[in-house]
């Protein structure tokens, strides 16, 4: 599969794919993030999200999006840049946009088995818990500790220059 044969613009056009695979038995697993800046950390996350079932369909924020939550810097590169990025890698099945601020109405149309988070995350601090416990699925904390961020590249990159 191609790279830009895994990216679903706009993520509906996924749905009945989706439903297919789901139906054929295979295990479902949603991962979201802006990944602005592709580091060891993002890989590390992705990777492990894979192992935990068969699909891995990941929601890329799109600009928009990342506008939305107060605080956050605008990304370096562009929502379909990034999203060509993650499609590329291996571990990855499919790629769609999150233009929602949170991936709650995602979740509740893909209805994942498993939703994968990195380990800078609580349960209690996200948006999503009761999303993904109505809908059936569970919560997966992956990846290795937080010890890479796109801030901290971008940080370092404002240092050096």
């Amino acid at each position: 599969m191609t790279t830009s044969n895994k990216i679903y613009t706009p993520a509906e056009a996924l749905l009945e794919t989706v439903k297919t695979l789901r139906q054929d038995g295979q295990i479902i697993v949603f991962g979201n993030g802006c990944f602005d800046l592709l580091h060891v950390g993002h890989v590390r996350y992705l990777e492990a999200a894979r192992e935990l079932g068969d699909v891995l369909i990941i929601a890329v924020n799109t600009d928009q999006s990342i506008a939305l939550n107060v605080g956050r810097e605008a990304p370096i590169n562009s929502y379909e840049e990034r999203a060509e990025v993650i499609a590329a890698l291996a571990c990855v099945d499919y790629v769609i946009p999150l233009v929602e601020q949170t991936p709650i109405p995602l979740l509740e149309a893909f209805r994942p088995h498993i939703q994968a988070k990195g380990t800078d995350y609580a349960l209690a601090q996200m948006p999503e818990a009761d999303t993904i416990a109505r809908i059936g699925a569970r919560m997966a904390f992956v990846g290795d500790e937080k010890t890479h961020s796109s801030s901290t590249l971008r940080q370092e990159l404002r240092d050096r220059f």
